[in-house]
């Protein structure tokens, strides 16, 4: 299957966190998150991923989310649903709620901690395209999942025709074998902001940026310099970028992109177990890092 093109993502999708407020998922807030990040000029919406949760939404929480997003997005970008799991029935309902709600696409995790055979891997992602017709983007973190692909399942999931895309850890065996000819075949994600530049000038799609959450328009505004061929000025917005992607962590925690939004006056901070709030430390250096890529402004919504 070739990649639909109403399906290229661009280069900038946000995986996006979930708010909370008393324990329930506040809906509002995530409508202006929505909207927010349109207005910033990203290209994407991923929800129900790590950064956004995922592992503490209910199914229903899930279903909630997800329409919400469709609806506030209106088209204007595609939101990718996550809903993949350690079991490949829990999988299956997922995806399909998620292509029943209006998903553009399926983020599906390797199966994580069970460890299966890369036989096994194949054979759970076959399933996963027989069972539903949502465009599938297989996601391959062995840091996440103490599993990797090996170029014979990443050529068996590629053979899959409802497989579109590949979003691929820095480093993971996956990235390092991935045939060049894929470049034009599939989308090619990376998961990690810190390497997104350079993930994209060797041939890359975009990123599935979790810094996305706190300055939209930066880190759009990075990603849409390298795609123009504009070197320089993507590399002036790395550096600027840089210590609020560290601050962030390599995972993007959502602790901490909580407490920045919090202090954008635009959702509650409040995780769920076992998060936790973000310290003082960690405050100072989130608000260190938000005042750096504003340019020392004393507001950063704009960003």
């Amino acid at each position: 299957m070739q990649v639909d093109r109403a399906l290229r993502l661009g280069a900038t999708t946000t995986a996006l966190v979930t708010p909370f407020c008393e324990g329930t998922v506040d809906l509002s807030a995530l409508e202006r998150l929505v909207e927010r990040q349109i207005h910033g000029g990203v290209d994407g919406l991923a929800v129900c991923t790590p950064t956004g949760e995922g592992p503490t939404l209910t199914r229903s929480e899930r279903a909630a989310i997800i329409v919400t997003c469709v609806q506030a997005a209106g088209g204007r970008v595609p939101v990718i649903a996550a809903t993949g799991t350690n079991a490949t029935a829990s999988t299956i309902a997922l995806t399909r709620d998620a292509e029943e709600l209006g998903a553009a696409a399926a983020l599906v995790t390797l199966p994580y901690y069970s460890k299966p055979s890369q036989k096994g891997i194949a054979g759970h992602f076959a399933q996963l395209a027989s069972a539903t017709s949502l465009p599938l983007i297989v996601e391959n973190n062995p840091l996440r999942t103490a599993i990797d692909m090996t170029l014979s399942t990443l050529k068996a999931l590629a053979d899959i025709p409802s497989v579109i895309g590949f979003l691929l850890a820095d480093g993971s065996a996956a990235a390092l074998a991935m045939p060049p000819e894929w470049r034009q075949r599939f989308l090619l994600l990376s998961d990690s902001d810190a390497t997104a530049l350079p993930f994209l000038s060797t041939g890359g799609s975009g990123v599935i940026s979790a810094g996305a959450n706190l300055c939209p328009r930066l880190y759009a505004s990075l990603q849409q310099a390298a795609r123009g061929g504009n070197l320089p000025a993507a590399r002036r917005l790395e550096d600027r970028l840089a210590p609020l992607t560290a601050a962030l962590g390599a995972d993007g925690d959502p602790a901490a992109i909580k407490y920045a939004l919090q202090t954008l006056r635009l959702i509650d901070p409040e995780v769920r177990l076992p998060l936790l709030a973000v310290d003082a430390n960690e405050k100072q250096s989130l608000s260190q890092a938000m005042l750096y890529a504003s340019g020392a402004r004393n507001s950063y919504l704009s960003i």
